[in-house]
């Protein structure tokens, strides 16, 4: 049964699986970061975060069809993360989450990372556009674009 659902701790695992491995393929060649990337994310410490903090789970919705193949986090009007399992990319999940924020709690804006040009567009398909407002990623020269609908 394919359902959108708030996420569980029988989750966490899935979830911090696809938030590492996603986080890899998409980011590694925008911040060139091995030692992030390999050595300090890592599948047992992400897993470790939600578990420690059970109450991040309120806030995050999965898309369940067998298992946990997406994510998304949202926090009051703001999408603060959206992920989808690689391996399932491109098979309309990720629009199907994002519709749901809009329609279940009417999100307005997210912030994404202007060279991550796939999300962008993935956001500017959902009707998010830029609005001239960007701020630095935490510790790095990238930039992330406020969009909002």
């Amino acid at each position: 049964m394919t359902e959108i659902r708030k996420a569980t701790q029988k989750d966490i695992s899935r979830i911090a699986e696809i938030l590492v491995f996603t986080k890899r393929l998409n980011y590694r060649s925008i911040f060139h970061n091995d030692q992030y990337s390999f050595g300090e994310m890592q599948v047992l410490s992400v897993a470790q975060e939600y578990l420690d903090n059970p109450n991040t789970l309120n806030d995050i919705w999965v898309y369940y069809d067998e298992f946990v193949r997406g994510l998304i986090h949202i926090e009051g009007k703001e999408v603060k993360k959206l992920y989808v399992d690689s391996f399932f990319e491109s098979e309309g999940i990720g629009g199907k989450l994002i519709e749901f924020a809009i329609q279940n709690f009417d999100v307005r804006y997210l912030w994404v990372l202007e060279k991550n040009e796939r999300a962008v567009s993935f956001y500017e398909k959902h009707g998010f556009h830029y609005k001239n407002e960007w701020q630095y990623e935490e510790g790095t020269t990238e930039h992330l674009l406020k969009m909002e609908r």
